[in-house]
């Protein structure tokens, strides 16, 4: 009886870049934000998706969420075999590494999947479908659980600048920025690191643009308190911007240079 043939990754290959650290920052939002729903399950999965061409990724990845959940699992998925077999001297006990795609190729629902600088490739019009697709996957919700989270967003180079999305099962929930306060001029600068989703939207008319053009204007009003160094006037600015905007965090998470916002005061006009 012939054998079945393995079906064919769902997306495309990406460049691969990757250095150590460099998801730091979505890294330890995800465990302090998260971190309970990862602590409640059995047997915590999360996905790396797309690590590239080097694992280190995963392997913090791991080292991290172990910080708030010791059992929790960690799968790099890639869709270039290569870089799979490359990875392999690295996997150990609660760390594997798997041939995939979109189809995000694991056998339980993940309670986590992390997709980094994946979809900085693709076309704005393609990115809904791909949202809609690793949603399905996730962990559903329960009485006692929001299910599971897709991150999925855009780092720079040596991960000083972040912005990402969070999505449960049922879409996409927030916003998150978040930098290194020292390298910021004005919170606009961020603006390069959207996610695909918002970066082509950064323009008068559209929610991101308004959010960006007050976020730099209350950084201007929050001058006075730079004498008291960076991160006293990130917190007074993102403290003015509540006036006006969904801000779901506090103070805890702004003196990381953080703060996020509801997806949908944010959201692309239709």
């Amino acid at each position: 009886m012939p054998s079945r043939a393995t079906p064919r990754p769902v997306g495309t290959v990406t460049r691969g870049t990757t250095n150590p650290n460099r998801l730091r920052r979505m890294d330890r939002w995800i465990a302090a934000t998260h971190g309970a729903e990862l602590r409640r399950a059995a047997d915590p999965v999360a996905v790396d998706l797309g690590y590239g061409a080097a694992p280190w990724t995963a392997v913090e990845l791991l080292h991290r969420l172990r910080t708030v959940a010791p059992h929790a699992r960690v799968v790099g998925v890639e869709i270039d075999p290569a870089r799979v077999a490359a990875a392999e001297r690295y996997a150990r006990a609660g760390l594997a590494f798997r041939h995939g795609g979109f189809e995000v190729p694991v056998h339980r629902p993940p309670l986590l999947i992390r997709a980094a600088n994946v979809l900085r490739q693709y076309d704005e019009d393609e990115v809904a479908a791909v949202w809609q697709r690793l949603c399905a996957r996730l962990a559903p919700a329960s009485g006692h659980s929001r299910g599971g989270l897709l991150v999925e967003g855009t780092c720079d180079e040596i991960g000083r600048r972040h912005v990402w999305v969070a999505l449960g099962p049922e879409g996409p929930r927030t916003v998150t920025f978040a930098t290194r306060l020292g390298s910021l001029d004005r919170p606009s600068d961020l603006a390069e690191r959207l996610p695909k989703a918002l970066i082509h939207r950064n323009v008068p008319g559209e929610p991101v643009h308004a959010f960006l053009r007050d976020f730099d204007r209350a950084w201007a009003a929050a001058a006075p308190y730079a004498s008291y160094g960076a991160r006293q006037r990130w917190m007074r600015t993102v403290r003015d911007l509540t006036a006006d905007w969904p801000v779901t965090d506090g103070p805890v998470r702004w003196r990381q240079g953080e703060v996020t916002v509801r997806w949908g005061a944010l959201a692309p006009r239709a």
